[in-house]
């Protein structure tokens, strides 16, 4: 069989498996699906941190896990001011722009600019002194529920990695309040990644324990939060928010 025919193919299947899985599970209204057990946390509305690295990260990575949980109380905390290119001070304005139509009240949002963290794509973090802001800001405001990167950060960016060990660090030497939990956001391959909405029956079956899709109203959301971040918006990332499976679809895991 002719590679690009096979190809052709694969998306056609894959374009039918995801109808049939959504007329199936009626997610056109948006759905959370969560394994038993820590269903029952989830839906009382918990407290909940999302713990990022750069401005941007909340609508490119977590919009679907964020519009679906609209109901907790949620926080950030962003990890630098996204100062890689010296426009730290414009991307904390947009990420608060962001985060309101997302739902985080700018009260709920702590944005760091410490000069041991800087905001760079080769540049692994302190672990330690990482893992204390983020325990302190966990006490702080009594979290039930930590979500942030996994060990692969969705783009191999070191800063991503670099929250993934922290918190890792936190749950390994069990240093988390009792009770508070850690879901880590799946990486998946490139070629997942760009296909948006037919990777859902790809997604489901390999069994995450929180599956968050949105519907074509809060997509739209999602994409209303990535475009106040002006100063982020190449040709590229215009084609992110098109084809990105993140901007629909967020399969996470618990440590």
């Amino acid at each position: 069989m002719p590679i690009p025919f096979a190809l052709l193919l694969s998306f056609i299947s894959l374009w039918l498996a995801s109808c049939w899985w959504l007329r199936r599970r009626r997610c056109c209204h948006g759905r959370t699906f969560l394994k038993d057990g820590p269903e029952a946390a989830m839906t009382s509305s918990p407290r909940v941190l999302f713990v990022t690295a750069h401005p941007d990260d909340e609508a490119m990575f977590f919009a679907p896990a964020l519009l679906r949980l609209a109901q907790a109380q949620l926080w950030l905390f962003c990890a630098s001011s996204g100062n890689y290119y010296s426009q730290g001070e414009v991307r904390k304005t947009e990420l608060l722009e962001s985060c309101a139509v997302l739902g985080i009240p700018s009260s709920n949002v702590t944005i760091l600019d410490h000069r041991d963290l800087p905001d760079h794509p080769s540049v692994e973090w302190d672990v330690r002194l990482l893992s204390d802001l983020i325990l302190k800001h966990i006490e702080t405001h009594q979290i039930d529920l930590v979500v942030t990167f996994d060990a692969r950060g969705v783009s191999s960016h070191a800063n991503h990695k670099s929250l993934y060990a922290a918190v890792r660090y936190l749950h390994s030497e069990r240093k988390l309040p009792e009770g508070c939990r850690v879901l880590t956001l799946e990486t998946v391959n490139l070629f997942r990644k760009y296909i948006s909405i037919l990777d859902l029956p790809i997604s489901w079956l390999q069994s995450p324990d929180a599956l968050f899709v949105l519907a074509e109203e809060e997509a739209g959301l999602a994409k209303r939060a990535m475009q106040c971040h002006r100063s982020q918006l190449l040709w590229f990332r215009h084609l992110y928010v098109i084809f990105s499976r993140y901007m629909v679809i967020n399969s996470l895991k618990f440590l």
